[in-house]
This record gives structure tokens, sequence and C-alpha cells, in this order.
């Protein structure tokens, strides 16, 4: 929408220029996006206006950039009232939905018309059910040509009421649907924005403005593909973008970073740990006051973080990551088109292939199967929590979480193998056995894991289980295994034993575990099975 009042000043003042300046780029981030808008500016001008923007942005994150010769000397933003909705999709959606509307209208006037016709008829041939008196003519020969009249017309008013009510339901079906469209793109927007750049332009040049917008971002995906015969993964970082910022963005150029400008830039800082102290209570009558701890101080530092987007290299036909300090960057090629209509669109942002080493994990009292891992030194980069989607030697294996800020090591699993049987035997005579010895219990629980490899070709197991720990100095454990494990702290976690094992084509390996508990058989012990 134009400003009258500007379009005039603009033809009024020779150094006022109405600048067309389309958004240019966009660096989208996972929750938010810079939008930047570029403009040409003529020497000698002094005034440069960029009208019918959404009112709906920041002014603080309103950044103002100009080219040597160019000097800034302050920006102004002007919002003003419209009655039509900002975002181009939802306006002409609202558009189609009143043409629509007009139409059926129509059609319910012709179906009217129709109506009264066939009334007209009906009472003309004495079929009137008010029992109005009929019509009709009274000789014979007038009578016959009335009568082929009559059923024409009255053929025709009847078949054009059905057809104009076919068409009024399927304009109803068609209102319906895009109104439910119009419903996921209201966004109540229809105030409108101007900014006012006044400036000394001692010679011709560009002109960027940049802001910040919520409602638009890209989500991060993954793609990982086992090759079990050459141990490698093929791991492809996806992005699924969308935006229903109000403006279309139209032959822009892209770029995508890990980057969040949403969050907190400062972290959380320590405060002191103040320790308080009630004395004893005064004797009756008296009143003691023991002083209040000092409140810890409160800090709450906000500072502005002004972000600037990547301009991509003309040419390139991939898509271009760069690894920065703090966040991973992508330069999409070309110039996209997105529009503000919330539609999600997925890209492929980068294929890695990482030579991985395989096992099998197996924890035979939690399930009673084996899962086919993969594991891969940790690639470069910032590799935000997304949804990955799995494939094994061709096949399809589902859906995951991917978490890598988890750990040292990129680890892929990929789902059941079905060719090794895994099987947990309680040991016969052992297992929940319990004795009261003086003033103390003791509960014992022993199994054997049996592991049996269908497979043509030998698997490396890793095998876990849980053992008892115990929080408290009265409450004794003993643990017995064999084989014995060769970690009983995996990845720091307290009580998780683990096993290593090459496991023969056609062979069965057996883990058996003994554990003891003694504890006092006055009270209770919290987590014994």
């Amino acid at each position: 929408m134009r400003y009258p009042v500007l379009a005039a000043l603009a033809l009024l003042s020779p150094g006022m220029v109405l600048a067309n300046a389309p958004v240019t780029a966009v660096t989208l981030y996972p929750a938010s996006a810079t939008v930047v808008r570029t403009a040409q500016v003529a020497a000698g001008a002094t005034e440069v206006v960029i009208d019918g923007l959404p009112a709906n942005f920041n002014l603080e994150t309103v950044r103002v950039q100009a080219a040597a010769g160019i000097r800034v000397v302050d920006v102004v933003a002007r919002d003003a009232a419209g009655s039509a909705a900002v975002n181009p999709a939802e306006a002409k959606l609202a558009g189609d939905i009143e043409r629509l509307k007009d139409q059926k209208a129509v059609l319910d006037a012709e179906a009217k018309s129709a109506a009264i016709v066939k009334g007209y008829l009906e009472r003309y041939n004495g079929g009137a059910a008010d029992g109005a008196k009929p019509q009709g003519a009274d000789n014979g020969k007038a009578l016959a040509g009335v009568i082929d009249t009559l059923g024409r017309g009255a053929s025709e008013a009847l078949l054009k009421i059905q057809k104009l009510a076919v068409q009024q339901r399927e304009l109803d079906k068609k209102i319906a649907a895009m109104e439910r469209d119009l419903a996921g793109l209201n966004s109540d927007e229809k105030d409108v924005r101007s900014i006012v750049v006044r400036l000394a332009a001692a010679k011709a040049g560009a002109l960027t403005v940049s802001y910040q917008r919520d409602n638009a971002g890209w989500k991060p995906g993954y793609r990982a593909s086992l090759d079990s015969a050459a141990s490698r993964v093929d791991l492809e970082r996806l992005a699924t973008i969308s935006q229903s910022t109000g403006e279309d963005w139209s032959n822009v150029k892209l770029t995508l970073s890990t980057s969040q400008p949403r969050l907190s830039p400062t972290g959380r800082e320590p405060q002191p740990w103040l320790l308080g102290y009630r004395p004893p209570q005064a004797p009756s009558g008296m009143m003691a006051y023991a002083p209040a701890p000092a409140p810890a101080l409160a800090m709450d530092r906000r500072e502005k973080v002004q972000i600037t987007g990547y301009s991509s290299k003309p040419g390139d036909a991939e898509i271009s990551e760069m690894q920065g300090v703090f966040a991973t960057e992508f330069e999409v090629p070309g110039r996209v088109n997105l529009a503000a209509d919330g539609r999600a669109t997925s890209v492929v942002l980068s294929t890695l292939a990482l030579p991985v080493t395989q096992h099998l994990r197996v924890t035979p009292r939690l399930e009673k199967f084996a899962i086919v891992m993969a594991e891969a030194a940790r690639p470069e980069g910032v590799w935000p929590a997304g949804t990955m989607q799995l494939f094994r030697d061709g096949g399809y294996i589902g859906a995951t979480q991917w978490n890598l800020q988890d750990g040292e090591r990129a680890l892929f699993s990929f789902g059941r193998d079905d060719l090794v049987k895994v099987a947990l035997d309680p040991v016969a005579g052992k297992t929940g056995s319990k004795g009261i010895f003086g003033g103390r219990a003791t509960s014992v629980r022993a199994d054997v894991f049996t592991l049996v490899n269908r497979h043509k070709t030998p698997v490396e197991l890793l095998v876990f289980d849980s053992s008892p720990v115990s929080t408290a100095e009265e409450v004794k454990v003993e643990a017995v295994f064999d084989p014995k494990p060769f970690t009983d702290t995996w990845e720091q976690r307290r009580g998780v034993v683990a096993w290593k094992k090459t496991l023969a084509a056609g062979a069965t390996a057996k883990f058996q575990v003994e554990y003891r508990i003694d504890y006092p058989k006055e009270g209770s012990v919290s987590g014994l099975r």
C-alpha cells in the first residue's frame, strides 16, 4: 500500500525518493530471520522512503548501511492503518473467497428467479399448493398449446434449479476449503510501515536496510544411510524452511545459519552462596530477631546483537557450507522464491561420507534383541538436534531424534538385527533367594545371558547390564561376573557394566552375572528387585 502523503512529498521534493527496495537477501535462523532490502540512491538524494512494509517487526533491530559516498543522517519509521491484509498470499486468498461468494450470490438470484417461474407454472396448471384458482385456458385448442408450453417450461425450471443447486454445493466446498487455508494464514496484520532514511548522497550507490523477523526459520533434519558392506554412513544434512512474515521473498539470496539470535546473548552468571543462621528461640516473654541474609544480586544484562547475512558467489551450483567460529552457515545456490504462506520446503544442505565401525548393542535385561550400531568420528561444525531418517543397506529402518551435542563421537542406531538371538535365564537355585543371618538379610540375583550368532560372518558385540550400586553404608553389594566386563562405569555411568566380544558365525556366547545384596533386616531397601 502506498502512502498518498509520502508520494506527494516525493513529487514535490527533488531530493526525496520513494524507493523500490525489494528483499534481496535473507539469513534464516532456526526460529527467526534477518531480512535485507536494497534500494538504489541517486546522487544528490536527501531522503529515501521505503514503504508498504508490514508493521509487525521490531524497530530496534533495524540496521541501515550505505555505500561509500552516502552518509546516513537518521532513520524514522511511520506506521499507518490499512484495510487489506499485508501478506500477499493472505490478501489473494481473501479476494478469491470474496469472488466465489459473489458467484454464489449470482446463483442464488438465478435460483430464486427459477423458483418464481416454477411457482407461476404450478398456479397456471392448477397445482398451486394454496388452493388458488387455476389460470389455464378454457377452450381445448388453447389448452393443448398451454400444456405443451407448461411441460417445457416446468422441465426447464426444474432442471435449472437442480443445476444451480449443484453449482452452489460445489462453490460451498471450495469456499470452505479456502477458508481453512485462510485460517492458517490469518495474521490479522493490516497495518503498514514506511521507513524514511534521511541522508546526504554525494554520489549514487546502494542503500541496504535489514531487520529481524519472527514467523520464519528453518528446522534441521538428517538422513543417515548405512552401507554395512563398506562400513560407511552417508549423512545428509537437511533443512525444512518456511515463512509467514507477511512479505513474499522473490529472487532472494538465501543463507541458512545454525546461530540462534532469539536466545539470550548473555549467559547466567554465578551469584554468592549466602548462608543464614537462626539462633535458638529466646525464652518465653522475650523476642529475639536474627538479621535477614542479604539478597543475592540479580543481574540482567541485555545487549543488542547485529547480524549480517553473507552473499554467495555467482555461479555456485551447490550449497556452499561455511564453518565459522561459532556457527555453520549454508548458502543456497542461485536465487530463491519463498512465499509468505507458511508452506514448508525441504532442501539438502550437504552430504558427508563417514567411515564407521560397526557393532551390535545388546542389553538383555531390557531388550531381547540386538541393535545395529555405527560409530564415526565427530564431523566438524554445529549440528543442531533434529529428526533423523534411517536407512540400512537401502531399506528404510525408521526415524529417531538425533543430537550430536551429546557425545564426542557420532553414534547411529540402525534398528534390530534379527539374526542374533538373545536370551536371559535365571540361575536355578540362586535368583531371588533370601537369607536372614543375625540382624541382616541377603538377597541374590543370578542370571545368564545367552547370545547366538546366526549370521554367516562374525559380529562385534557390546553387551550391557545395570549393576546395583549402594548409596547407603548399611547396604553392601557384591558382584560376580563370568567373564569379567571390561568396564563397570560405561561412559562414566556408575553401575553400567559392559563386555566386548567378537562372536564367530554360528557361535554362542554366555555372560553370567550374580549380585549379592546384604542389608539390615529392619527397615527397607529401595530399588531391591
